[in-house]
């Protein structure tokens, strides 16, 4: 409804206008314009070389007898008279009285004005503008062609929806109005009011400072409240934006104050607010809303809330009483940055009311604040106020007298942006009328009346005035906060400032040690739908809620969580067990420090220091029978090979790298070949013998002679090598990051590269082994007292179980677990070559030296 009635009376003022215009040309209109009745306006007027208009709230309300819209203008009664705002009046005349005894400033130039009171009311002040536009009144003359003196400016409206309809008509005329309390962001738009400026930052300023206080007390969840009227409306859309943009928060209700008293309405917004889990509680309105929405907070006692004021209630006082401050106490909101302005009490002090000049016949503003202060009528007063005890005014009552609001300017914040918006107005008239026709500085090189677009001055305070591309004054608020002392009465503190700056962009300076918090303990509340999810967990949204209502769900293994999702890490890194950061894989080798590791590698040691040891014995005793049997060159080899074997373990044993896994496979597979290929011969030697032993054998020893063995060992030995050869130039063997084992580790390992290179290997040491054991078995009862045929056949028998045991072991064993069973088994089968072939002759050499005499050996006269 305010939007179409602010449409409406665009149209219809603009039809005036244009009526006004085409006056001196028509031939419809007698000798004279003339309006069809007086506009009654309270009014200060004075005269002056150059005229500033005003529109200033004096009165709270105003009523229409009959409809607006009729033919003929219905005259308000203006009601309830506005201490603040008349101050806000006086403080203009105080800026122009100022300025006319400048030297500096307009010199030979006298300000006057035109101040009109707007009575709260859209009709009202639509009236009053366009009175100070036309410059007339009453009577418009045709030889004045319709014109009278108007103002070069305006400085008001003080409310967003009468500046928006004002601003809207007066824009097509260029006419400079400067607002110092209206801050309806829709205001910044240079298309719809190019005329338009403002020493208030706009609401767009306004709801960037409230989220930058929520953002530092933590507040995501929210509950907004507004006025019905433009002022509300658009700072409930423009609050939403921002709040969706900066994704730092959600309302948990929004809700519009209706007008007036409406119990329904407030019973259920106040129900709303009760129920809701948010404990903030933002409210962009007039005073007059929240005096009817607090009556019924206090009815259903809601405490425990946060509020949050605007700049339109912050520092009212009329809400300041002892009766809402268990509701209202801590409140903190956002104001008009205060001001000093030096002498302007001392200004006020000398109001009087016998200064008919400052007002309008019939509507002496002055009197009423006179009346209102004292409490008292001038003559002629209506008889019921005299006939029960009314005073009456002299005029001579002394203002320094009374306690009021009115002279108190300690806290000057919307007086501040008038003082400013006057002199912003000033400044521009100075820099016109200094202009040289042809050499400005627009477009044209024309003078214009918009010096307003570039004025930049500091006040005596030290704040500096100029106005961006949209007509914005500079963005900064004071933060105050609503300390409740313990006589009951009522503070209202600064305790930071919120500013806005093209280089740091928007910063909040607060001193929260001193805030007071109306909760116990002292501290701020919390006002979270959900608490933000620890570590190692995501948010899920809950369905049909905001988004600051959710779930926390566990990030599954390998994830992490930035609180509201979970991310898989790397290939190389796994969640750490908080699931808050990936950290690299644990990497797993078959290490030295690992008890397995450290357990082979000493039983590899160990073995390694037996040969050494059995080497020892037999080159101490290589005299000896025993040591001497069947070819002593060959035992000797056998120790050697197995002492390799032994030590090729420790290259299984460490993280592998690329010349550990080529060499631990081909060191492995010839030390074996080796050792094996001497038993095979040792072996065959034997059978030779006894079938040598026999009629017409003798021929069979002279096919293994010494270079005979050494040959068959070197030849066997050789083929091993070429096929480890033959292996690493064609697919070698190289360490690689395992990660399918397991998730949380990377096993290094050594891929084998050629299959088929590996199972040559194994085969050729296999096929040897089984070689040597057949030919062992078959010799193992041969006629001599020490045949060693016996320990081939045991030592191969327990190899080659080994390594049939070791197959489907390594297969089936990932990772480390697979090196850990091949050095298993090197050791094993190494172990038990060992002891098999050179334990029983250690044993004779050592506690059975009697035996080892060739007679023993031979099988003649052995010892008992």
């Amino acid at each position: 409804m305010t939007a179409l009635l602010v449409r409406y009376i665009v149209c219809l003022c603009l039809v005036m206008l244009l009526s006004l215009s085409l006056c001196p040309v028509s031939s419809v209109y007698s000798s004279s314009c003339q309006l069809q009745e007086p506009f009654s306006l309270n009014g200060i007027y004075k005269q002056g070389d150059i005229v500033l208009g005003g529109l200033f709230e004096t009165h709270y309300t105003s009523i229409f007898p009959k409809s607006f819209f009729t033919s003929k203008p219905q005259q308000p009664i203006c009601q309830d008279f506005d201490i603040q705002g008349f101050r806000f009046s006086q403080t203009m005349l105080f800026a122009i009285d100022e300025i006319n005894r400048s030297d500096s400033l307009l010199p030979n130039v006298t300000l006057g004005y035109r101040l009109h009171d707007n009575c709260a009311s859209l009709g009202v002040a639509f009236r009053a503008a366009f009175s100070l536009a036309s410059g007339k009144e009453v009577m418009f003359d045709q030889a004045a062609s319709c014109r009278g003196t108007p103002v070069v400016g305006i400085v008001g409206d003080s409310m967003s929806t009468n500046t928006i309809a004002i601003s809207s008509v007066l824009g097509l005329f260029k006419m400079p109005m400067v607002s110092y309390f209206a801050t309806c962001s829709c205001l910044s738009d240079r298309q719809r009011f190019p005329s338009f400026f403002r020493t208030i930052p706009s609401d767009a300023f306004q709801v960037r400072a409230m989220l930058q206080i929520l953002k530092q007390f933590g507040w995501t969840w929210i509950g907004l409240l507004v006025s019905d009227d433009d002022y509300g409306l658009n700072v409930a859309r423009s609050f939403q934006s921002e709040l969706a943009q900066s994704g730092e928060g959600c309302l948990a209700y929004l809700e519009v104050l209706p007008w007036g008293n409406n119990p329904g309405e407030l019973q259920r917004i106040v129900g709303i607010m009760k129920n809701s889990t948010s404990r903030v509680v933002i409210v962009f309105a007039h005073e007059n809303h929240l005096l009817n929405l607090l009556g019924e907070v206090v009815r259903q006692n809601v405490t425990g809330l946060q509020w949050m004021a605007s700049e339109a209630w912050t520092a009212t006082t009329v809400l300041q009483i002892p009766s809402y401050m268990p509701f209202l106490a801590g409140t903190l909101g956002i104001a008009i940055r205060r001001g000093e302005i030096p002498g302007l009490r001392d200004f006020l002090l000398r109001i009087r009311p016998d200064n008919d000049t400052l007002s309008s016949k019939g509507n002496n503003i002055v009197h009423q604040f006179w009346e209102e202060t004292f409490q008292c009528r001038f003559p002629p007063s209506p008889p019921k106020w005299t006939d029960e005890g009314g005073r009456l005014c002299t005029g001579q009552e002394n203002l320094a007298t009374v306690k009021t609001e009115f002279l108190d300017v300690s806290n000057l914040r919307p007086e501040y942006n008038v003082y400013k918006a006057v002199y912003a107005m000033a400044h521009a008239l100075h820099d016109m009328l200094k202009c040289v026709p042809g050499s400005g500085p627009f477009v044209g090189q024309t003078c214009a009346i918009y010096y307003l677009d570039r004025i930049n001055f500091t006040t005596p305070f030290g704040d500096q005035v100029s106005f961006d591309e949209n007509g914005d004054g500079l963005p900064i608020y004071d933060v105050m906060n609503w300390l409740w002392l313990p006589d009951g009465s009522t503070f209202v503190q600064n305790v930071g400032v919120v500013k806005e700056t093209a280089a740091k962009g928007g910063e909040t300076t607060l001193k929260e040690d001193i805030i007071f918090w109306n909760f116990v303990p002292k501290k701020p509340p919390r006002s979270v739908c959900s608490e933000s999810c620890p570590p190692g967990t995501r948010m899920a949204r809950r369905k049909n809620k905001p988004d600051c209502c959710f779930d926390c769900i566990p990030c599954s293994e390998g994830e992490i969580s930035n609180m509201t999702e979970c991310l898989s890490c790397p290939e190389d890194f796994w969640s750490s067990p908080q699931r808050d950061v990936c950290v690299p894989k644990m990497i797993e080798f078959l290490s030295y420090d690992d008890p397995l590791g450290m357990s082979l590698t000493t039983a590899s040691l160990i073995g390694t220091l037996n040969c050494a040891i059995v080497l020892g014995i037999f080159t101490h005793h290589r005299t000896t029978p025993v040591v001497r049997a069947n070819n002593s060159e060959l035992s000797f080899l056998i120790l050697l090979s197995l002492k390799l074997c032994f030590l090729c373990s420790l290259l299984f044993i460490g993280q592998p790298r690329l010349w550990t896994c080529q060499l631990r496979h081909a060191a492995f597979g010839i030390s074996f070949v080796l050792c094996v290929s001497c038993i095979l011969v040792k072996t065959m030697v034997v059978l030779a013998v006894f079938k040598a032993s026999k009629p017409a054998g003798g021929s069979s020893l002279k096919w293994f002679g010494a270079v005979q063995q050494r040959g068959t060992v070197v030849f066997l030995t050789l083929i091993q090598a070429a096929i480890c050869t033959t292996w690493l130039v064609s697919s070698s063997p190289a360490p690689h990051k395992n990660t399918q084992y397991h998730n949380d580790r990377i096993v290094v390992e050594c891929v084998v590269g050629s299959r088929v290179g590996f199972g040559v290997l194994l085969g050729y040491i296999g096929l040897l082994a089984i070689l040597s054991f057949l030919l062992a078995f078959l010799a193992r009862n041969l006629p001599d007292n020490f045949n060693e045929a016996k320990f081939i056949t045991f030592s191969m028998l327990v190899f080659c179980a080994v390594w049939i045991a070791f197959i489907p072991a390594y297969i089936n064993s990932p990772g480390k677990s697979a090196d850990a069973v091949e050095v298993f088994a090197i050791l094993a089968s190494s172990f038990g070559l060992l002891g098999a072939l050179f334990g029983p002759k250690c044993f004779i050499i050592l506690l059975r030296p009697e035996r080892n005499t060739k007679k023993a050996i031979m099988g003649r006269g052995v010892p008992k």
